[in-house]
């Protein structure tokens, strides 16, 4: 069969009674089914959630629900979770019970990932001291952080539902512990869109060798239109794969092959109304476009010696450092949301790259001085008030040694904990110098002001100009949202 056959036979399928009896008999009762509950949406009348409507081009600027204080995002993720107790969070009494056995009253009704009988506490490795005039605590694994810390406000009382990474990480980006919600950065482009359109509202760079645990989908954009998914870009490369033209084909001739594709695509959505087309369209057209704005903005080569020293780049290669120099690169040129992640975090202690004396010391070395001169570069360059910058992990770590099978590790290792852990933001209408939340004295359970994972994802919504409640979209019958049922707004640091 020919490809005029082909169009033929699929117009007739379109047409035809025959073919719409037999293939759509099941989907009359949900077309009815569909009108009903579309009946139950409200209105902005009544004060209740409506979804935003769709535009021709999906990545147009769009106006928050209020002014906003943060006109974009760089959120960085440690993948596998780095110790708050040997970073951030200062525990002298626990270091009084270094290697005793574990109290009953922190064994009893909990579930660990690896701990198995009765653990022993562990100390910090770390040697703490104040810093600043907030006077916050950090430990000596950092040597450059100490100097911006009074930019930075702390949740030192963080807690999740989850003890596994894939999980907890599709928490932490998507609102759900399962798969299938859209990311936090595809909610925020989806509210706001781009302000650059010949760049992705929503960029991904990864280092440490591997993705995170969840894969891919923690940027993914759900239910959502897929223009809205992040785009993963390298730092080592091309940078992004498959944007050249192949050979044999011009700019010419493939802006030709774009205007046609968006001609049929544009008509295909005039018959259906599918949001998939418009996303279908735009992302045409957005590859087209970044053939030659990405490789520009992706150019760490051009950048000045002292911007090089200050992150500690390395030209040519993955790294944290490059991410966070192409991080500032990217908020310049107006992107709307920059997810950094970092993997190797996970320290268990059974080896010395996973041991907290050796290999969490090792990865700090590496983000330290990248993520001070991405606060101070933005600050100098008037960009720090309008990007609000996001520290996170998916949970924290115990307080008492892993002994995995009841067994202790060959290095010092701490197991997951979803009870306590650290994060922190800075700039775009964050307060400076605070600390909020507070843990027990060993770091086991918070205490004091509490933060839940949604209550930080309806933060950073705020700072963007969103009530997190009524920035919804319409699936299955349902209005859903990021934070899903519960989040309030962390109002001490805003």
């Amino acid at each position: 069969m020919n490809l005029h056959q082909e169009l033929q036979l699929a117009q007739a399928q379109l047409e035809t009674r025959r073919h719409f009896l037999k293939q759509c008999s099941s989907g009359i009762g949900m077309m009815a089914l569909g009108s009903l509950l579309g009946q139950c949406t409200t209105d902005s009348k009544k004060n209740a959630p409506v979804a935003i409507p769709s535009d021709l081009n999906p990545l147009a600027v769009r106006q928050p629900h209020f002014a906003p204080k943060a006109k974009s995002v760089i959120f960085m993720h440690f993948c596998g979770s780095p110790s708050q107790l040997e970073l951030w969070d200062y525990k002298p009494e626990l270091a009084k019970l270094d290697g005793k056995p574990c109290p009953p009253s922190f064994l009893e009704g909990k579930r660990f990932a690896f701990i198995r009988g009765v653990p022993d506490m562990l100390g910090s490795v770390g040697k703490f001291k104040q810093h600043g005039q907030s006077g916050a605590w950090a430990s000596d694994y950092f040597h450059y952080f100490p100097s911006v810390i009074d930019e930075v406000s702390f949740l030192k009382a963080m807690y999740t539902d989850q003890f596994n990474h894939a999980p907890a990480q599709l928490l932490m980006h998507t609102g759900s512990a399962r798969l299938g919600r859209p990311s936090i950065g595809a909610w925020s482009t989806y509210g706001l869109g781009s302000e650059n359109q010949n760049l992705p509202g929503f960029v991904v760079l990864t280092s440490g060798g591997k993705t995170p645990d969840a894969g891919k989908s923690i940027w993914g954009s759900g239910f959502l239109p897929s223009v809205y998914q992040g785009v993963q870009c390298r730092s080592e490369g091309d940078p992004v794969l498959f944007l050249s033209d192949p050979n044999g084909l011009d700019r010419d001739l493939r802006k030709k092959a774009i205007e046609a594709l968006s001609e049929v695509n544009q008509q295909q959505y005039e018959e259906f109304k599918d949001p998939e087309t418009l996303a279908r369209i735009a992302q045409y057209e957005m590859a087209f476009k970044m053939q030659i704005s990405v490789p520009e903005v992706m150019d760490i080569s051009k950048e000045p010696e002292y911007i090089h020293q200050l992150y500690g780049t390395q030209q040519g290669q993955s790294s944290f450092a490059n991410n966070c120099l192409l991080a500032r690169k990217l908020v310049e040129k107006g992107v709307r949301f920059v997810q950094l992640y970092d993997w190797g975090w996970d320290t268990h202690g059974d080896g010395e790259g996973t041991s907290l004396e050796v290999g969490l010391r090792r990865k700090t070395e590496g983000i330290d001085r990248a993520m001070t001169g991405l606060l101070m570069d933005l600050k100098q360059r008037g960009l720090l008030d309008e990007t609000l910058v996001v520290w996170g992990t998916e949970f924290g770590r115990t307080p008492m040694r892993e002994n995995r099978n009841g067994k202790v590790m060959p290095f010092k290792g701490r197991d997951h904990h979803t009870d306590a852990f650290t994060c922190w933001m800075a700039g775009g209408g964050i307060k400076r110098g605070l600390s909020i939340g507070e843990s027990d004295e060993f770091g086991y359970f918070g205490i004091k002001d509490r933060t839940h994972i949604h209550d930080l994802q309806a933060t950073i919504l705020h700072q963007l100009g969103f009530d997190h409640e009524q920035l919804t979209y319409d699936f299955q019958g349902r209005q859903f949202r990021l934070t899903d049922v519960s989040g309030k707004v962390i109002r001490q640091i805003v």
